[in-house]
């Protein structure tokens, strides 16, 4: 069985069929992000690949523990002067 530092060691090649608009975006997006193409398409891959196996993760609670999560989802928080700060506060993108 082969463990995640053999299949590493190993690169492996990975074929692509794409147009010439996408192959331009990309192009244009790893120059921008100072990787190379295989690079970027590789981390780009990656990081959707981990999203996809992220989205369909479980989590498991007891009825009384989901019970108690969505109490506190439901309930405002507690004022204090960190949330009453923030409320007063201007959005940095309405200071003009």
């Amino acid at each position: 069985m082969s463990t995640p530092a053999d299949t590493q060691s190993k690169p492996e090649t990975l074929t692509i069929r794409m147009g010439s608009e996408e192959r331009n975006l990309i192009e244009r997006a790893a120059r921008l992000s100072g990787k190379s193409r295989d690079d970027f398409i590789l981390d780009v891959l990656r990081r959707a690949s981990e999203d996809a196996l992220l989205d369909q993760i479980n989590i498991v609670a007891s009825p009384e523990a989901y019970a108690e999560f969505l109490a506190r989802l439901e309930s405002p928080p507690a004022p204090n002067a960190r949330l009453l700060k923030t409320m007063q506060t201007k959005a940095p993108w309405d200071k003009k």
